[in-house]
């Protein structure tokens, strides 16, 4: 049977810890591989030595696995070089980091280089990930460190500053100044994170533009985009996102091609601004405008509204100062929405996380985040078209309190972004690892049916109650979109397209307005555990009698059975119930139930200890039955949680993740024998914690000899 590895669950429950402590905020972040900067950089300087990472080595495995694995002729003549080997003078970063710094070497990782350009617009945000303090003189030791969001946690990774080069240049990314490294050393950390340089071939610039900010994206086509994408956009930028756009090319991007009006096809646009004016020559008449920033620094929309058009007249001088209006080949024009709309083909909008903004006079989103898995067998159920496993998928209660402050068409209405991302997929493919197809539904939670507690829906809530999705299902990172719903309670459903598909995901909801989401099902407790035995005696009846004479027969004198003998009499009754269709009790699951009665701690059992146990397994074997209606002698894994549930306990999907790693077979099934095994095994454990739990508040303090003795027995 499958055995869910201890380490996995301990470094859960180690990450949550440093969450609460504290650790993996922007201030705090999580230390990559554990590694610490500053002490690396100072134990170096002390030994005179340079750093070499023993943890992303100058070596093939760090270049790739695949086309820059061992076997391929590419990586043959690479040579690692520090910066110093390359050239003269290296510097960190010459004259400011801009966008001529990112030039693209012989890796498919435009995308990440595109995100790296946008970045360069916004400083304060490139120098979070880019720490300024870093260069080749003052304290020199070899070693760098760039911060990266990585699935909730802000990261800090180390590297050596040894890097891939062929004839003495640079084989990835590089500047156009050849003494400046600072994109190069910025490429290696984020391939480092990833696992190696070919991990970050192909992909979607919004991806890298997140682990640099902690944001979550917006993606519309303009021909697709909602009508008040031009308060969408003005929103945005007053909540400090970042905004991009552009043309579309039918060509590759780098052939980037002018149009009549200056426009550049194929390029990426900065959206600096969403104004709306008032022209001075007719009343109540109102023009909205975009400002927009070229990152080469020159070539300008020469249109309507553009740096010296006839359209300025008609603004008073006060519209004018408003806008900042000037006139200078700056990179930076104004054009109307209306022509905005008309000429570009998309926009990116990155909503950035309170922690990543700092000015207090930004109306900043409130966030919701969720870490969540799919295990198969119990919560990868798939999408609505497995009906009979899409419950089983892990349930958010959204909460959505406060409306809109300037509501659409008189609606009352929470507008706010669900994203959801599939976690570390691009680091296991050399694993054989590919994107999940994923999405998402919403459901409404009726007043009769919140019930006042945080039970997992059931499947015939899902008949009905749908109330919005995402557009569609997608092999993406990550999938997001924006929705606008009555103040109420809400269920999210993540989901994989296909049930029984395995990994980790990050659900997060961003709103205007404040809003709850929390992962249903929180709440672990039992109804009724068992009591210790009664050693009261009564008139027996005709079952009791023959009960005690089968038991005596096995028992001897003593009238105590131990393990084997407890086996002996399950297996004899059971024998008698053909549709269990079971071979017999396992010696280890006996031991349970003597562990689970045995009140004297003689590893045995006397004849009450027994009756009460065997009223146990009778209650246990009715739901198994319940829930084996095929007749197949098992029950499937996805039914566990409502069988465990009909037996008295309530608890979360982690626990449920481990009973199906820990009890189901290969098929996702589960046999009478390891569903008692289980059962016994709560049972046990539930009444020892309430057994050390005195003052009830739900927490014990235990020595090492109790753990183990109460472990180690169970």
């Amino acid at each position: 049977m499958p055995y869910a590895p201890s380490g996995f669950f301990c470094d859960r429950l180690i990450r949550e810890r440093e969450r609460r402590d504290g650790e993996g905020s922007q201030g705090k972040p999580l230390r990559f591989s554990g590694q610490d900067y500053a002490s690396l950089r100072r134990e170096c300087l002390q030994k005179k030595t340079l750093f070499e990472d023993d943890t992303f080595p100058a070596s093939v495995e760090s270049l790739g696995y695949k086309e820059l694995g061992a076997k391929s002729n590419k990586v043959k003549s690479i040579v690692w070089k520090r910066p110093k080997e390359i050239c003269e003078n290296p510097e960190f970063i010459v004259g400011g980091a801009s966008r001529t710094d990112i030039c693209q070497g012989d890796l498919g990782d435009c995308w990440l280089l595109a995100a790296i350009a946008c970045l360069t617009l916004y400083e304060k945000l490139l120098y979070r990930v880019v720490p300024q303090e870093q260069s080749f003189s003052d304290g020199y030791a070899g070693v760098f460190h760039f911060q990266f969001w990585r699935y909730g946690d802000w990261v800090d990774v180390v590297i050596d500053d040894r890097i891939p080069t062929f004839n003495n240049q640079l084989v990835f990314t590089k500047s156009a100044e050849r003494n400046e490294f600072w994109s190069a050393l910025l490429e290696k950390a984020y391939a480092k994170l990833h696992g190696s340089y070919e991990a970050l071939k192909g992909g979607n610039t919004t991806e890298a533009m997140e682990d640099f900010t902690g944001g979550v994206t917006e993606f519309y086509e303009m021909k697709e985009a909602p009508k008040e994408l031009n308060k969408i956009m003005r929103k945005a930028l007053e909540r400090g996102s970042l905004m991009g756009c552009s043309i579309d090319s039918l060509v590759p991007a780098r052939f980037e091609t002018r149009t009549t009006t200056g426009l550049v096809k194929g390029h990426a646009y900065s959206v600096t601004a969403v104004e709306e004016c008032k022209q001075s020559q007719a009343k109540d008449t109102k023009v909205r405008l975009v400002r927009l920033r070229n990152p080469w620094g020159q070539v300008e929309w020469t249109g309507p509204w553009s740096d010296n058009s006839k359209e300025w007249t008609s603004l008073s001088k006060g519209e004018k100062e408003k806008l900042q209006h000037q006139s200078a080949e700056d990179g930076e024009f104004w054009m109307s929405f209306e022509d905005f709309k008309k000429n570009f083909t998309k926009i990116e909008i990155c909503n950035l996380t309170p922690d990543a903004l700092e000015d207090d006079k930004i109306h900043k989103w409130t966030v919701s985040v969720n870490e969540g898995r799919w295990v198969r067998g119990c919560s990868a159920g798939g999408c609505r078209n497995y009906p009979d496993t899409f419950w089983t998928n892990p349930q958010y209660r959204l909460r959505l309190l406060e409306e809109d402050d300037d509501p659409e068409d008189n609606e009352v209405a929470c507008s706010f972004v669900v994203s959801l991302m599939q976690k570390n997929r691009r680091k296991d493919r050399k694993l054989g690892a590919n994107l999940f197809t994923i999405g998402f539904t919403i459901y409404e939670v009726m007043v009769y049916e919140m019930h006042g507690n945080k039970q997992h829906m059931q499947k015939d809530f899902f008949v009905a109650n749908s109330k919005a999705r995402c557009k569609s299902y997608i092999n993406l990172r990550e999938v997001t979109q924006r929705f606008r719903l009555s103040p109420g309670e809400y269920v999210i459903v993540p989901s994989t397209y296909e049930p029984h598909q395995e990994g980790e995901f990050l659900l997060r909801v961003f709103s205007e307005k404040r809003n709850t989401s929390e992962e249903i099902e929180n709440r672990i407790e039992a109804d009724h555990p068992v009591p210790a035995p009664s050693s009261a005696t009564g008139e027996e009846s005709e079952e009791d009698q023959k009960f005690r004479t089968i038991f005596q027969e096995i028992a001897g004198d003593e009238m105590e059975i131990t393990a084997s003998e407890l086996k002996n009499v399950l297996d004899k009754v059971v024998s008698k119930h053909q549709e269990l269709n079971t071979e017999g009790f396992s010696l280890e699951t006996c031991r349970s139930m003597i562990a689970l009665m045995d009140m004297d701690g003689t590893g045995r059992l006397d004849l009450q200890e027994f009756r009460h146990l065997w009223n146990k397994v009778k209650q246990w074997q009715g739901i198994f039955k319940h829930y084996s209606a095929d007749q197949s002698g098992s029950i499937s894994s996805y039914e566990m949680r409502n069988a465990i549930n009909d037996a008295g306990y309530r608890l979360n999907n982690q626990l449920y993740d481990i009973i199906t790693m820990r009890f189901a077979d290969e098929g996702m099934n589960i046999d009478f024998d390891s569903f008692l095994s289980c059962l016994v095994r709560l049972e046990a454990m539930f009444r020892a914690f309430q057994a050390f739990d005195q003052d009830g508040d739900g927490t014990i303090r235990l020595s090492a000899l109790e753990w183990l003795q109460l472990t180690m027995y169970a």
